[in-house]
């Protein structure tokens, strides 16, 4: 991936983590601030895992899982 378009995805991702901030800010908007925070973070690791960079993809992969079983786990618990 071309460091313009590294540069871009990373922009919109912090452009989708600070509408997550204030989607999260009340409990009508907190279901479309959470989308956001997800999306912005699929950016964020697409973007960083397609990065020419990125040599340790086990490391990587190893890295993320433990926080997407954490977050499934709490996840499943909010009502």
């Amino acid at each position: 991936m071309s460091n313009n378009l590294l540069t871009v995805a990373y922009i919109a991702a912090s452009a989708l983590f600070i509408l997550s901030l204030g989607g999260l800010s009340n409990q009508e908007s907190a279901r479309k601030g959470n989308i956001y925070g997800i999306l912005g973070m699929l950016i964020a690791f697409v973007a960083t895992a397609l990065s020419s960079n990125v040599t340790a993809y086990l490391t990587l992969g190893g890295m993320i899982l433990p926080g997407v079983i954490i977050g499934a786990i709490v996840a499943s618990r909010v009502a």
